[in-house]
This record gives C-alpha cells, structure tokens and sequence, in this order.
C-alpha cells in the first residue's frame, strides 16, 4: 500500500517540487540583486581573494559546498554554510561548480588555493568534450599551501568528496608543475553528510541504475538538464554572475556555439550531459564505487564525519521519523528512499548488496553512505557517541557520529537548525584547532641530552 501511494505520488511530486524550487530559487534571486545591485554590484564579479599576505599562525579551514552550492561572493550576501565562516577568522569558501564533476570541482579547488590558471588535463579534457583550461586565479588564496602549511578541509555533501578526491590528486602528484604535492597538504577531512559511496535518491531523480550514466526520459533530472543547458547557452554576465553551474569550460554559450550548438546541447549530443562529465554519475552507488577504487584513506589525515538520519523503523518498516523535523522540500523524497528496491533484472552494485541497508535516510544521501568510504574496500574507521571518545584523535581513521537532521540542516538556514547549529561547527572548530594538527618530528641534535 505504501509503495502505491508513493508511485502515486510521484507525478504530483516532480510538479510540485520543481515549482517550489523555481518559486524558491526565484525568491533567492531576487533578495541577492536588491541587495547587491544598487550597494555593491562589483564585489561578486571578483575572482580573487582580499586575504592579506602574510602567512597566519594557524592553517585555513576551507569549506566546500555541495552539490547545487555556491561560495562566498555567489547569490549577493546570502551564505550557503549560514554564516559558520563568521566562527572562525581563517575561514575560505570556494565557489566551484555547482553540477560539475567531482574531478573537475577537486581541479578547481586546487587552483583557487594555489593561484594560476586551471587545468583540467589533457587527456581527461579530451574525453570529456572540454576545454583544458578554465578559469584563472591570480593570485592564490593560500599559496603557501604545501605540507609544511596543511589545510583543513570541512565538505557537505559531494564536497566532502571533492576533498578526498584532490588528496589523491596530490598523493599522486596529478597537478602539471607542482612535482611537490603529497597527501601531507591535507590536515584534516571533516564531512557534513558526505556522499562518499553515492545515493539511491539519484535514482529516484532520474539516473538509470543499469549503467549509472544514461537518464530515463521523463525525469527531474531530464528537466534539470534542459534548463542548465538553456541558461547556460543564453549566457547572461550579469546572471551568471550571481550563479553559475560551472560548465564555462564546456563552451556552451550562444556566443559561441549559436542555435544549433543549442540544439545539440539540448539533444545530448555534446556537452557534460552527453560525455557523463558532471556530478550525478559520480553521486550513483556504482558511480562513487568507481571513484572509490582509486582514493585512499591516509596515515597522516585527520577524518571526521557526520552522517544524518531522518527515518526511523515502526513495526519493521522504515519511515520518516517525523513531519516538522524535515523540509518541505525533502520530506517526500525520504518516504520515497526508505521504501527504495533495487530493480531486480538489474546487477547489484556490489556483493552483498541489500535494499534494507541502504533506506535509512536523510532526504538527499542514504545514512549508510555518509559515515565513511565503505565500497568497493571498508576504510578504518570508529562510531562516536560524543566527541571526547575521539579524544586524542587519531590520524588515518574515519570517526564518525550519527545525526538526526535532514540534508540542509546545517546549511542556508541557521535558525532552523538552532542551538544544534552552533553547537556542531563550535565542535569542528576546535577540532581542527586544538586536536586536529600534525607534530614535527624532533631530530636527534634537538634531544635533551
């Protein structure tokens, strides 16, 4: 009966929640232009930093946004992290791209930090259908960054991702002209909600769980994938400037491309839509396999993760856990995960794949998928209750706590979260300050005698 009423519901689903989200979004747009148009209309259009520059005492904490996020200078004022920044006086908030993929957000990252123009790589650029180069930052917003100046790294959702993704970059010395990188640049890992082995919900949103590439033809996503490519072939500056997908490298502009560009785009037949290049392949259960068979957890990297939960069991039967407790937005999409089945004419996307494991939610990401990187290979790692059980912390170990919130919980909206909210960043603060840090060896010359 519950998996009728869901199917049932689907319909009206995909309606409503694409209405509420263009209403939403719409809302956003236009409390962001009034306020920065006529104040200060020049400040979102810069790409580099105004970090002073001297070398500060204590590392930066970088926060990378998720999947349809932003960073500082994107959507006027409004702050996609609520304003968690303001906690702590060395704190950067890349903008990457918002749909691109994890490789080519953990190639942006880098270059934000570093300085200099971004280079995707030839060879992947040319799988993909892109340009080699993107964007150009000059001047980094950590240059000093390398293993004697670490960074510590806090991601939501797929940024948590893009982190461990650019630490294998760096382990394997991935960046043209910088033979120096190595796993050691990174300090710490902490993930809010981590999509670290995919989510079912991609599904749900219209990815064929056949091949985790392919989109069936009446979907959410379809109608996600029409619209970025129309906004982005239209090409407006000053839109743009206030958000902006990431594909710029995809040279999909009118200007460009012309109408039949748009046509091809718009037909799959070029584009990050057509090549697999942008971030729901990555964020299928076999698409973070994939990544996952490739990046390592390290001896020396702080980890911590926070994994969230809106459901719970009655009678055997996995709903969500409350009304109020989830938004709006969200609410339907747990019901609809909890009762998720793997088609059965379908390969699992693993041995000893189970639908039960995976209903557990929070309305975006399955809860078994944020606590640590669990496929193809389980990584270390420890269930904490409270933090002082992590206490020393240890390095190459994923800690991690469950949450009972939804997937925004911690982000956009500070007031809906509450006392929680500051509660949860006060403690990723101090870790990272206080129990996060890597000593220096002391060499024998230096030992008392």
């Amino acid at each position: 009966m519950i998996r009728w009423w869901i199917s049932a519901l689907q319909l009206t689903e995909l309606f409503v929640s694409s209405l509420v989200h263009l209403v939403y979004g719409l809302y956003v747009f236009s409390t962001a232009v009034a306020a920065d148009w006529f104040l200060k209309p020049n400040l979102v259009k810069m790409v580099d930093s105004k970090r002073s520059n001297s070398v500060d005492d204590l590392p930066p904490i970088v926060l990378v946004h998720g999947i349809f996020g932003f960073g500082k200078g994107r959507l006027g004022s409004l702050s996609y992290f609520a304003g968690a920044e303001k906690k702590d006086d060395n704190v950067l908030v890349p903008d990457l791209g918002s749909l691109t993929s994890i490789y080519d957000r953990a190639r942006d990252l880098f270059y934000y930090l570093k300085g200099g123009q971004v280079d995707y790589g030839e060879e992947h650029s040319k799988a993909c259908g892109h340009s080699q180069f993107g964007r150009t930052y000059r001047k980094g917003n950590y240059p000093e960054w390398d293993e004697n100046h670490p960074i510590h790294f806090v991601g939501h959702s797929a940024g948590a991702q893009v982190v461990r993704v650019l630490q294998q970059m760096l382990a394997d010395k991935a960046f043209k002209g910088y033979e120096n990188t190595s796993e050691n640049w990174v300090l710490s890992i902490t993930s809010l909600s981590g999509a670290f082995n995919g989510t079912t919900r991609t599904y749900l949103d219209g990815m064929q769980p056949e091949d985790g590439m392919s989109l069936t033809p009446i979907s959410l996503l379809q109608l996600c994938r029409l619209g970025v490519t129309i906004y982005d072939w239209f090409d407006i500056p000053w839109l743009k400037a206030y958000y902006n997908f990431g594909f710029d490298h995809f040279n999909m502009s009118r200007k460009k491309v012309g109408i039949r560009g748009l046509v091809n785009g718009l037909l799959r037949n070029n584009g990050p839509f057509a090549t697999g290049d942008w971030i729901l392949p990555d964020l299928t259960i076999t698409g973070s396999i994939r990544l996952n068979s490739r990046i390592r957890t390290f001896p020396n990297t702080h980890y911590f993760s926070y994994a969230t939960k809106r459901t719970r069991k009655i009678m055997g039967i996995t709903v969500p856990s409350g009304i109020w407790g989830i938004h709006s937005l969200l609410f339907i999409r747990v019901l609809q995960m909890s009762q998720w089945q793997h088609p059965p004419d379908v390969t699992p996307p693993y041995k000893g794949y189970r639908d039960e494991d995976w209903w557990d939610n929070d309305g975006a990401l399955n809860t078994i998928s944020m606590t640590h990187p669990r496929f193809p290979v389980e990584h270390p790692s420890r269930y904490v209750v409270q933090d002082s059980q992590c206490q020393p912390l240890q390095p190459g170990i994923w800690y991690y706590k469950i949450v009972e919130g939804d997937h925004i919980l911690f982000i956009i909206n500070r007031e809906r979260a509450g006392v929680q909210f500051d509660l949860m960043y006060d403690s990723i603060f101090e870790r990272c300050r206080k129990h996060a840090f890597r000593k220096t060896p002391i060499l024998p010359n230096q030992v008392d005698q």
